[in-house]
């Protein structure tokens, strides 16, 4: 719930921070993308500090760290002060979801999860929902910096009920730390992060820096994959890899994060900048997606247990479906359109992410949980902050053709589409018709933008949904339980 409420409650008040730290709608992104991505870099450390730390001390600390970077966020005047924080932030905070569900996970046997995973959800859910609601509302009641320092309270109260309900387990058990694996697999999530984030801005390879960050990203990854195949203290157990339903259950982590985050990227500025819509009343339509989610419960568990497969391949079919319905949304579109398409995309993703987490840990053995549930997040968060980025790419590239192809559109020269303005906004001579020829050129290209934004979201989701039924279906192995 924590990590859901901030992440969400900041997709909010994205375009209130762009005014008031004069940066653009991609450098503002990186709000978000920076903190997921400083999350993915930390999240391999997650088993070997819980079994360094044990699970209550990790939990209670991460909790502490990611409530106080949050709160200082609060405090920034510009952009790079901001980013810093959001990254030690994702850093100190990483541990919080791999823990809490690999924690889960080991205390109840497998015939369990399916329930335990969807009341888990439900706990993850409440930030989703009450995130971009609460948050609206506090920044238009009183600024953006609120709605970081409501993460403060509720960190103390999370601190307070892991303290008291958590054992510390694990501790000190823990193997000697693979320090190179980590550093290997740290760069290579940097340089691939700043290689989608900056590659727009640099013309792509026509820039050194571009060419050095996927260079870097690129033999640093394999770098890593060499190095956890022939060390004697891999960050990451070889053996867990070799398991095939995780094998593919952390691709669909991978996509399930891709899905997650960027509807609530993109929604914002789309309502707040072309439709007018105040704070509080886009953060109520975003909540629609967490409330979808929480409707999904009341079927996800038995529709899990007949039938983990289809459950998984009907979730990605709704999000692919509501990704195509937001897709067809112009200028004109209704709250009633963002609400029911959101709480749609809500309800697939609900629906999908209990049978994803109990057929990829259903075959793995009990003491790879916490490493293997730190290695799921990894995927999870590293999708989310590079889809995020190539969805914003997308979205420039399109509206800045659109943008083109219209201008080209207006000429005092063609009176048959002349016309059609002068009837909108007055004669040739009117006062201001140059500027507001301009802005509606820019809204209708920027709506250009978002709907083959959503496009892609729906893309992601349908090629993913029939991979579904790859997963085995086996009982696990001796020792798995």
């Amino acid at each position: 719930m924590l990590f859901g409420a901030s992440v969400t409650s900041v997709t909010v008040i994205l375009p209130q921070m762009k005014g008031a730290l004069s940066a653009t709608q991609d450098q503002v992104a990186w709000v978000i993308t920076f903190n997921l991505v400083a999350t993915a870099i930390a999240t391999p450390l997650t088993g070997w500090l819980a079994s360094k730390f044990g699970w209550r001390n990790l939990m209670v600390g991460a909790i502490a760290g990611f409530a106080t970077m949050s709160a200082l966020c609060g405090t920034v005047t510009s952009l790079e002060p901001l980013l810093g924080l959001r990254v030690f932030q994702g850093l100190l905070g990483a541990p919080i979801f791999p823990l809490g569900q690999a924690i889960l996970l080991a205390s109840f046997s497998r015939a369990q999860h399916p329930f335990i995973v969807m009341a888990w959800g439900v706990g993850g859910v409440m930030g989703p929902i009450l995130g971009p609601t609460l948050g609206g509302l506090i920044a238009e009641l009183f600024n953006w910096r609120w709605a970081f320092y409501l993460i403060l309270p509720l960190g103390l109260a999370c601190m307070l009920l892991a303290f008291i309900a958590l054992p510390n387990r694990e501790k000190a058990t823990a193997r000697r730390f693979d320090g190179l694996g980590f550093v290997f697999i740290a760069v290579a999530i940097g340089a691939t992060q700043l290689f989608f984030d900056r590659g727009q801005r640099l013309d792509w390879f026509e820039s050194p820096e571009i060419i050095v960050e996927a260079a870097l990203a690129g033999s640093f990854f394999y770098l890593f994959v060499v190095h956890i195949l022939t060390s004697e203290h891999a960050l990451f157990e070889p053996a867990t890899f070799r398991d095939w339903n995780f094998s593919l259950g952390i691709t669909f982590a991978l996509i399930m994060g891709m899905l997650q985050y960027t509807p609530m990227v993109l929604f914002p500025p789309l309502l707040q900048e072309l439709r007018g819509y105040p704070d509080s009343v886009v953060g109520y339509l975003i909540a629609a997606r967490g409330m979808g989610n929480f409707l999904s419960f009341f079927i996800v568990v038995q529709f899990t247990r007949r039938s983990p497969k289809l459950c998984l391949f009907t979730g990605l079919a709704l999000q692919a479906a509501a990704g195509i319905w937001m897709a067809s949304f112009d200028l004109n579109l209704s709250r009633a359109d963002v609400f029911w398409s959101n709480l749609l995309h809500g309800f697939g993703f609900g629906l999908a992410y209990t049978p994803m987490a109990v057929l990829t840990f259903s075959t793995l053995p009990l003491r790879r949980l916490t490493q293997g549930n730190a290695i799921f997040s990894l995927l999870r968060m590293l999708g989310s902050s590079i889809f995020i980025s190539i969805t914003l790419l997308v979205y420039f590239d399109s509206a800045a053709e659109a943008g083109a192809n219209l201008s080209s559109l207006v000429s005092a020269f063609d009176l048959t589409n002349l016309s059609v303005w002068i009837a909108t906004f007055g004669e040739p001579g009117g006062q201001g018709l140059q500027l507001q020829l301009s802005s509606e050129i820019h809204r209708q290209a920027a709506m250009v933008g978002y709907v083959n934004a959503f496009y892609l979201l729906a893309l992601a989701a349908a090629v993913a949904a029939p991979l579904a039924f790859a997963f085995a279906t086996r009982r696990p192995v001796e020792g798995t339980t």
